[in-house]
């Protein structure tokens, strides 16, 4: 079997999460965070779409993780990310932050905006 180092090119990635918050980089972020190819921050939530729309010209895919369980997103924060040419998957924290990982791996254009477990 051969081992292959992953590099991370154009964001970092997620080294874990627990209740509150999530490891990114080697730093704690408490409570929901946005993270991709500018950076991490905090993030307000499912109403705080600028710094998602931000993003448009430099991801195709955005990871919504919805907690410690799978949630669904409004239709019109849904329409809202489509429209502006923004893919997303909603799936829950500990499943977003795997999934961004290996897609983060194979350097796809991706972010994850999350809520904590």
């Amino acid at each position: 079997m051969r081992l292959n180092e992953i590099t991370y090119t154009n964001a970092t990635p997620i080294d874990g999460y627990g209740p509150g918050f999530f490891r990114i980089g080697g730093q704690v972020h408490d409570g929901p965070v946005l993270t991709g190819p500018n950076g991490t921050t905090g993030w307000n939530g499912y109403d705080d779409q600028t710094p998602l729309l931000n993003l448009a010209d430099h991801i195709d895919v955005l990871f919504i993780g919805t907690g410690a369980e799978l949630t669904h997103i409004s239709a019109t924060l849904r329409r809202t990310l489509e429209d502006a040419g923004i893919g997303v998957e909603i799936m829950n924290s500990p499943a977003a932050c795997r999934t961004y990982n290996v897609l983060l791996s194979e350097g796809r254009r991706i972010a994850m905006a999350a809520l904590p477990v």
